[in-house]
């Protein structure tokens, strides 16, 4: 399946009071990190909407917290393709400090198109779901400061 990495650089706005990487983070990067998947598939968002009326809402979301982050830390968070289903992209999320991974999710989002009566959840088109599939790993070249 494809992949993706991407890093990010730990700023003091991201910790709690106790210098900890306040745990709502992790989903940032991981939306972050989902639309940079997908831009680097040649499926960004913003020109699926504009080009097709397809969507892709977030469906269900999870991260599990392993090891704690803090201020200065380079972290990469590594995207994986990991189900393609008939109207559902499934992607997981791995994020590592060096070598030691601090947390793991995933997103699960929706495959959906903007019609005149509302959104309807679609199949996957084939040439899509091929390119999801193909085994790539595309890395970062530098860090990304978080927003």
């Amino acid at each position: 399946m494809r992949t993706n990495e991407i890093q990010f650089l730990i700023n003091w706005g991201d910790t709690d009071m106790a210098g900890i990487v306040y745990y709502p983070n992790y989903f940032k990067w991981f939306d972050i990190a989902g639309h940079q998947f997908f831009r680097d598939c040649n499926l960004a968002p913003n020109q699926l909407d504009q080009e097709q009326g397809i969507i892709l809402p977030m469906i269900d979301t999870r991260c599990n917290f392993e090891k704690p982050l803090y201020y200065d830390d380079t972290i990469t968070v590594v995207t994986t393709a990991e189900e393609v289903n008939n109207k559902t992209i499934k992607l997981r999320h791995e994020v590592y400090r060096g070598e030691e991974r601090t947390g793991h999710g995933y997103e699960l989002r929706g495959w959906v198109k903007k019609m005149d009566d509302g959104i309807k959840a679609v199949p996957i088109p084939d040439d899509v779901r091929e390119i999801l599939e193909t085994d790539k790993i595309t890395k970062a070249k530098k860090p990304q400061f978080n927003a």
